[in-house]
């Protein structure tokens, strides 16, 4: 990726007012958001998960996990679990700004999503015991209003918002739509805000 662009999207993130939810009942986790520049343009890259894994099966989602006693920090996290997943090694990794915290409904986790550009071309090494298939999704795709979907969900009596991006046969949604949201709303293209 091209220094510009890498700076451009570092202090667009860098004007973002994160948020950070310090609730000690939620389980701690992150995620990276894997980000590389082709001829197609900025691509966004996502994983499949496995039919087999306890949570989120089959989902679209971004390599990452639990948090473990022995990460230094939420960022070593979301390093450590792509590196599992998909054999990003961390050296070549390089973190250029962060979202909000997310909190899963289903499975009581609060998620760090750590922004990162990475190589292209890159040796993936896929874990398939985790992860069936990775998904390279071009920003400009992504960032069409016709592929946003917000519907309003009754969880506890309460009227929530749910968001979906549907891309021929995949739908992102949950965690992972409301993640890939903010970074849509953070970094723009052509200097217009998407959905």
């Amino acid at each position: 990726m091209s220094r510009p662009l890498r700076d451009q999207i570092r202090a667009a993130l860098a004007r973002r007012e994160r948020k950070v939810v310090a609730d000690s009942g939620f389980r701690r986790a992150a995620v990276l958001v894997p980000l590389y520049e082709d001829a197609d343009g900025l691509q966004v890259l996502f994983t499949k998960r496995s039919e087999e894994l306890p949570l989120h099966k089959g989902q679209i989602a971004f390599p990452g996990g639990g948090h473990r006693p022995d990460d230094f920090n939420l960022r070593a996290t979301a390093l450590r679990e792509s590196h599992e997943e998909i054999g990003l090694r961390p050296s070549d990794v390089e973190i250029v700004g962060e979202l909000d915290d997310t909190v899963t409904v289903t499975s009581n986790f609060v998620v760090a999503p750590f922004v990162g550009v990475i190589p292209y071309p890159y040796p993936f090494q896929v874990n398939t015991a985790e992860i069936v298939e990775l998904i390279p999704l071009s920003l400009s795709v992504l960032s069409d209003p016709s592929r946003f979907k917000e519907e309003l969900w009754d969880r506890g009596g309460a009227k929530t918002p749910v968001y979906s991006y549907t891309i021929g046969p995949l739908v992102i949604w949950g965690l992972t739509a409301r993640i890939l949201k903010q970074l849509l709303e953070a970094i723009p293209l052509h200097g217009q805000a998407a959905p």
